[in-house]
C-alpha cells in the first residue's frame, strides 16, 4: 500500500482526499479524449504528410530534369544570369493555429509561383527549357513550404501526444491509486481509533458501575452498622420478628 508521506489519518484529510481523488479522475478521463483526439488528427496529419513528400520527392526530381535541360540547352552562364533577374523574393508568413489544444504552425507564402513576365528576365532571349526550370522550381518551393508546415504539426502533435500519455499514465498507474490507497490507510485508521474509543467508554463504564456498587455496599455497610449500634436489627426475609421492638426476659 503506497501512501502518501506526511498524511494525517483525520476525517478533514479524508474529506479532501476523496474531492482530491473525483478531480483526479475527471482530469484523466479530459487527458484520455485529448489523447485519442490527438491520435485521430496524428494520422490524418500523418496521411498528408506521406502524400506531401512523396509530391515533393516528385517535383524535385522534375525541377532537376528542367534544370539540366536548361544547362544543356543554354549553358550555365545563361541560367546564372536569369536566376540573378529575380526582382521579387517570395514572402514567407508565419501564423499559429490550434488542434486539440496544441499549437502549431501555419505558413503562408506570397509571390512564390509567378507569371512569365514577373519573373524579371526577358522573354525574348531564352527559351522554353528556362521557362519550364523555373516554373518547376517554384512549384517545388511552393511545396517545400506546405511540407514543412505540415511536417512541423506532426512534431508538435508527437511531442503533445508524449506528454499526454505521460501524464495519463501518471494519473492511472501513480496518483489515483495512491490517494485510493491513503484513503483506505485512513479510514482504517480511524475505526482503530473509534475501536479504541469504544474499548475506553466501555472500560470508564465498568469503573463508573464498579464505584457506584462499591458506594452503594459502603452506604448498606454503614446503616447495618448503625442499627447494630442503636440494639435493633434489621429484619431478614422470613423472620416473625417485628422491626423495632426490643426483646423481652421471660417471666
Amino acid at each position: 500500500m503506497a501512501v502518501i508521506p506526511g498524511t494525517k489519518p483525520t476525517r478533514a484529510v479524508l474529506i479532501s482526499l476523496k474531492k482530491r481523488v473525483k478531480v483526479a479522475q475527471m482530469g484523466h478521463n479530459l487527458l484520455k479524449m485529448k489523447r485519442d483526439g490527438l491520435m485521430i488528427e496524428f494520422f490524418e496529419v500523418l496521411t498528408q504528410a506521406r502524400t506531401i513528400r512523396q509530391e515533393l520527392v516528385e517535383d524535385f526530381i522534375r525541377a532537376q530534369q528542367s534544370l539540366n535541360m536548361a544547362k544543356a540547352t543554354e549553358g550555365a552562364l545563361a541560367i546564372k544570369s536569369v536566376a540573378f533577374a529575380l526582382q521579387k523574393e517570395p514572402a514567407v508568413e508565419l501564423e499559429s493555429r490550434n488542434i486539440m489544444g496544441v499549437v502549431v504552425p501555419k505558413i503562408t507564402a506570397d509571390s512564390v509561383q509567378k507569371q512569365m513576365f514577373e519573373r524579371g528576365y526577358g522573354i525574348i532571349g531564352t527559351s522554353a527549357a528556362i521557362d519550364e526550370a523555373a516554373e518547376a522550381y517554384e512549384s517545388l518551393v511552393d511545396k517545400i513550404i506546405t511540407a514543412a508546415e505540415v511536417e512541423t504539426a506532426l512534431i508538435k502533435l508527437v511531442e503533445d501526444i508524449d506528454a499526454t500519455k505521460r501524464r495519463v499514465n501518471a494519473l492511472e498507474f501513480k496518483v489515483i491509486p495512491d490517494i485510493n490507497d491513503t484513503v483506505r490507510f485512513i479510514g482504517f485508521a480511524l475505526e482503530e481509533m473509534e475501536r479504541d474509543n469504544l474499548v475506553k467508554l466501555k472500560m470508564l463504564k465498568g469503573k463508573s458501575q464498579r464505584a457506584e456498587k462499591a458506594a452503594e455496599a459502603e452506604k448498606l455497610a454503614a446503616k447495618k452498622a448503625a442499627l447494630e449500634g442503636s440494639g435493633t436489627e434489621p429484619l431478614g426475609p422470613g423472620s416473625g420478628k417485628s422491626k423495632g421492638f426490643p426483646k423481652t426476659e421471660a417471666a
